[in-house]
């Protein structure tokens, strides 16, 4: 792939990780490089990266190890199911996605910055693509992800208030609170949510008989 060159050859100094996935090139670059390798993205007249498109976060917490991971095939939801996930926990843990598009050159390319749990930070990319600004407000909403530099870092889709970090994998589904209107105060409140948590199940999975050969349902 010529992308895949261009970026070697222009980020030879840099430890970098490369692949190419869903017909897509990705990157693996580490946190203290990020800034250096950004601008480079952008500026280098080979690459010319003029676009950020996206920026989110990822929670690898149990990756490979979930509740529906089974080496034979499942012939009903009790036979995968586990409500009894393990303690073992990835490190690093999280990530920080970047996406972007070269407008005059077609390229797209994908850059994953991991980030351990008590290393969770890197620098911000504002500086190079101004649109950043809200993406990684949102992933420092949504998972703590903390953006160094940047300008307003602040929660964009909670309330100020909010603790925790919701798309964090063992932040509870249910959450932690919930509001409600209280008379005698004659406006919201928020109480510890009463939602008791349970794994839902399938009793039964069933083959469509639109793709059964036989013509028959199983």
């Amino acid at each position: 792939m010529v992308l895949l060159e261009l970026l070697k050859a222009s980020l030879a100094k840099f430890s970098i990780k490369s692949d190419v996935k869903f017909s897509q090139v990705t990157l693996e670059v580490q946190r203290e490089d990020w800034l250096q390798v950004a601008k480079i993205l952008r500026d280098d007249k080979a690459l010319k990266f003029d676009t950020l498109i996206d920026v989110c976060g990822v929670d690898y917490l149990h990756y490979g190890l979930s509740e529906w991971a089974s080496s034979s095939v499942a012939t009903n939801g009790y036979s995968r199911a586990r409500s009894d996930l393990p303690n073992q926990v990835r490190e690093p843990r999280f990530a920080s996605v970047y996406h972007l598009l070269s407008t005059s050159e077609n390229h797209r390319l994908r850059i994953v910055i991991a980030l351990s749990s008590d290393q969770l930070f890197i620098d911000s990319a504002c500086s190079i693509w101004p649109v950043a600004n809200w993406f990684e407000r949102e992933a420092y909403d949504l998972y703590g992800i903390v953006y160094e530099g940047h300008p307003d870092l602040r929660r964009i889709l909670t309330d100020y208030g909010f603790i925790g970090h919701p798309l964090r994998k063992d932040f509870p589904l249910s959450g932690q609170v919930e509001i409600g209107y209280d008379a005698s105060k004659q406006g919201c409140v928020y109480r510890p949510v009463d939602i008791q948590p349970r794994v839902t199940v399938a009793k039964v999975i069933r083959n469509d008989e639109r793709y059964n050969p036989n013509g028959t349902e199983s």
